[in-house]
């Protein structure tokens, strides 16, 4: 009875003990959950409330751009397009939802490289490339004498052709997606396709978004040439967005809101005035939880096309000059001792303005696929290649000649040639008998201007003795007058990649008389054009230039907007001479091309529109593309140039032709005169329309 007492109360007992336990752990958990509610409460909060917002940009389109007439020349095109942003996605869900996006679009394979074929086999492959690590390799690692790095590169090394050639066409489709997937960065938008999406493709992926997580349907755009290949060179292009910022100026360029796969201008126009084409993106902010989720998107600045740009070019008219440079090309190429020639110049610009209404440049190129030869445009050389000119010069050296004092209005020399000791004789070519400037200029005699040379260097000159020049500064005195009027100098153009000319090393006194009748330093097109422009207002070097206008984006399709910016005209310097020498220069000019015995004579006598001019020949070594075929000297080639403007009073067009390498041998086949009587008339005919 006894015993059965004590069993009874001992059960009791430990019955309190354990609800006193509980007790016990409920009260320090109570205690707990009341301290972190008062104490950490707040952060816990915050944790729980905390968002992240990011921008996502979305492209817009360039600024147009218009000729002088207000005619499109390069214009946008709407285009499909798909993208993708990063919202913190891992690899995995980036892989699945490129696998999904592989089943409704076709995706070109052709930009997948050897490596992103090895990262995609691995990452399909996980165990099997584990596998092609070592047991020694991977203790090696855990005792971190290997590095992560370093364990990749040895799997990425295992993989076999054979491991390879196990990737589908299918496998290759979702790899090219998803390598545009990890190309880009987080929360920036990244081109997934935007060439030939078709209506199937861009309706069936905007229906199917909901399980395409990052993806969009979106509107890209390309550009569009209204008049095909004309100008091209000089329009320049645009970076496409698997391009992205180039390398050299990606600071510069994310500094001023970019981002990494950004399109811009990569060349000529389209480069320079960038900052003006670009437009502002329109912007979307996206608004993540801490998680990663994006739980609302706002509106943050709506897109703002690019800026236009109304150039001074005339369209029209530049494709009618194309022509005629074309088909005088092709025409001289049938004359003998031209087997080297295969290109030619001609800028026309306002004298008064600076405005340049045509560049055209032509240039025969092989066709590598098809093996005839072609000719392309190549109005980019009108300020990026420089060459001899010969005596297109001379109106400068004779105005060099006044503001030395080595001439004075009417000062004469014969036109014996020159003879320097132990040189071969250097002379016009025929002797012209004696002369004064004027008929020098109309004639295109060499020995006055050598004559004029000599004075400047102050050197006293005997046939056939030692020439000396006591001025030192003979060819900075000559090169910085020419300067002055344009040639061996920038032209201000509003282009990159202006060419100022190669100037002669030597100051050998022959190379002085050289350097005066355009023989020794080189110059481009455009320099021409504004050297005979400078001289046909009176002398006031005006900066070449190729935009009119910037105009703010218009809001109907067929309108032109509001003018942001009008270019004016600039005069960058004006030539230090009196009115009488640079008529007397004028009328030389005249002479050359409506006076009989004058170099253009034949081709400009009944002209109606009163031309003057200067034509020009050049002695020079062949320095072109097929230069690779002849040893250390290059075969001696004639350069052909011409300068002109029109009416001789008050001009109102100035003209440079310049055809390198135009033939080989004496016979000239004056194609730079036939061009240029060409040129003039389509001008003044295209006016009168």
């Amino acid at each position: 009875m006894e015993k059965q007492k004590k069993k009874k109360s001992h059960f009791p007992f430990r019955l309190n003990v354990l609800f006193f336990s509980v007790f016990l752990l409920f009260s320090i958990l109570i205690l707990r959950l009341g301290f972190v509610q008062i104490v950490y409460g707040e952060n816990f909060k915050r944790d729980l409330e905390r968002k992240e917002d990011f921008t996502v940009s979305h492209p817009v389109p360039r600024g147009k751009l218009f000729d002088r007439d207000f005619r499109v020349i390069v214009d946008n095109a709407p285009k499909s397009a798909i993208t993708f942003t990063n919202e913190g996605f891992s690899q995995q869900e980036m892989l699945e939802t490129a696998k999904k996006l592989a089943q409704l679009i076709e995706k070109k394979t052709d930009k997948v490289t050897d490596r992103d074929k090895r990262d995609f086999w691995m990452l399909k492959n996980q165990v099997r490339a584990d596998s092609k690590i070592t047991k020694m390799e991977r203790g090696l690692y855990e005792a971190k004498k290997i590095t992560d790095k370093e364990i990749y590169q040895l799997k990425l090394g295992r993989i076999t052709e054979e491991d390879l050639k196990e990737l589908t066409d299918e496998d290759l489709e979702v790899l090219a997606i998803f390598r545009e997937f990890t190309s880009g960065y987080k929360f920036t938008s990244q081109m997934v396709k935007n060439e030939a999406v078709t209506e199937k493709e861009f309706a069936v992926v905007s229906e199917n978004l909901h399980s395409l997580p990052g993806i969009e349907t979106t509107t890209d755009w390309d550009r569009t040439y209204a008049f095909n290949h004309t100008l091209r060179s000089v329009l320049g292009k645009v970076t496409n967005s698997g391009d992205g910022l180039p390398a050299d100026q990606l600071d510069y360029f994310l500094a001023r809101g970019y981002s990494h796969n950004d399109r811009i201008g990569k060349s000529q126009l389209e480069m320079q005035y960038e900052d003006v084409l670009h437009g502002y993106k329109s912007k979307v902010k996206n608004i993540t939880d801490k998680t990663g989720s994006v739980i609302d998107t706002q509106s943050v600045l709506t897109g703002k096309k690019g800026k236009d740009l109304v150039l001074t070019i005339d369209m029209d008219l530049q494709m009618a000059i194309d022509k005629v440079v074309e088909e005088e090309l092709w025409a001289a190429k049938k004359a003998p001792g031209t087997y080297l020639s295969d290109r030619a110049y001609v800028v026309l610009m306002d004298p008064w303005t600076g405005d340049v209404l045509t560049m055209s440049g032509k240039k025969m190129v092989k066709n590598q696929e098809t093996g005839k030869v072609e000719m392309v445009d190549d109005a980019l050389g009108t300020f990026t290649t420089t060459y001899s000119v010969g005596s297109t010069v001379k109106g400068a050296t004779i105005l060099t000649g006044y503001k030395t004092g080595a001439i004075s209005p009417g000062t004469t020399f014969d036109d014996s040639g020159i003879k320097i000791k132990d040189t071969p004789i250097k002379k016009s070519y025929a002797y012209l008998g004696r002369l004064n400037e004027i008929e020098a200029l109309k004639k295109s005699s060499n020995v006055y201007m050598f004559h004029t040379a000599i004075h400047i260097g102050k050197g006293h000159y005997e046939y056939d003795k030692p020439l000396n020049f006591m001025n030192r500064m003979a060819f900075e005195t000559i090169r910085n007058s020419f300067a002055s009027f344009g040639l061996g100098t920038r032209t201000g153009i509003d282009l990159p990649n202006e060419q100022t000319g190669f100037k002669g090393q030597s100051r050998l006194p022959g190379y002085l008389l050289d350097l005066v009748i355009g023989q020794y330093d080189t110059y481009s097109a455009m320099q021409l054009a504004q050297y005979i422009s400078t001289i046909a207002n009176g002398g006031y070097r005006m900066q070449a230039h190729v935009v009119k206008q910037i105009r703010e984006p218009a809001n109907e399709k067929d309108e032109l907007g509001p003018i942001l910016q009008e270019v004016n005209p600039t005069v960058l310097n004006t030539i230090d001479v009196k009115r009488e020498w640079m008529n007397r220069v004028k009328l030389g000019f005249k002479k050359v091309m409506q006076s009989p015995g004058g170099t253009a004579y034949k081709f400009f006598a009944d002209a109606p529109y009163s031309p003057a001019g200067k034509t020009g020949t050049a002695e020079a070594f062949y320095d072109g593309p097929l230069r690779g075929n002849y040893g250390k000297v290059p075969p001696p080639v004639m350069n052909l140039s011409l300068v002109s403007y029109a009416p001789s009073t008050r001009p109102e067009i100035a003209m440079a032709v310049l055809v390198p390498w135009a033939y080989e041998g004496k016979e000239d086949n004056r194609v730079s005169l036939k061009i240029g009587r060409r040129v003039l008339d389509t001008y003044f005919q295209m006016k009168r329309k």
